[in-house]
């Protein structure tokens, strides 16, 4: 098997200062960064996804923004793929499926933000495209929710859909534990 990162949205508008900043995500960002290393001394397949909103009304991830930038804890070197999306799922509309296939990938972990939106999406699209996936816990970060009047906490809303990946979709566990 031959495993690929895929490292999700690490911007600069998820970050203190930035148009949407996270809970945690310096720490989620210095957990990739991790991963990242790991994949780059054993010569493995990185993918970097940027999101570039073109949405009407869109607030943060604008074009040639600070904000739409890759954080540099995570940024891409000369060789590896920046895959630029405009939806919450890193495969819609972009070739980083067949880049992957190309690759040789069959098996994915998959760092990054939001865990609630892009990571989710994103996860759950390479198992049904037949990718076999794991997700860094520990490596990715996302914000509260608000729903009927309740505010969700960041830490639950990341709990709860790592939960509901975990299994059917992904194996969830640290990034040294995935690492091994």
């Amino acid at each position: 098997m031959k495993r690929a990162l895929v490292i999700i949205d690490i911007q600069n508008d998820y970050f203190p200062g930035g148009r949407m900043p996270l809970a945690g995500p310096v720490a989620a960002a210095e957990r990739a960064a991790r991963a990242l290393q790991w994949q780059r001394e054993r010569g493995l397949p990185v993918f970097h996804v940027q999101h570039v909103s073109t949405r009407p009304g869109a607030t943060f991830f604008l074009p040639d923004t600070e904000g739409v930038q890759i954080h540099a804890s995570a940024a891409p070197r000369a060789g590896e793929a920046v895959i630029v999306k405009h939806f919450p799922n890193a495969f819609r509309q972009t070739p980083l499926a067949d880049q992957m296939r190309a690759a040789g990938v069959d098996e994915v972990l998959f760092a990054g933000m939001m865990t609630h939106m892009c990571i989710d999406t994103s996860v759950r699209a390479a198992a049904d495209l037949g990718f076999r996936c794991s997700v860094a816990a520990d490596a990715c970060a996302t914000r509260d929710l608000q729903w009927g009047g309740q505010t969700v906490p960041a830490a639950q809303v990341h709990a709860a859909f790592l939960a509901a990946l975990n299994g059917a979709f992904a194996r969830v566990a640290t990034v040294d534990e995935l690492l091994g």
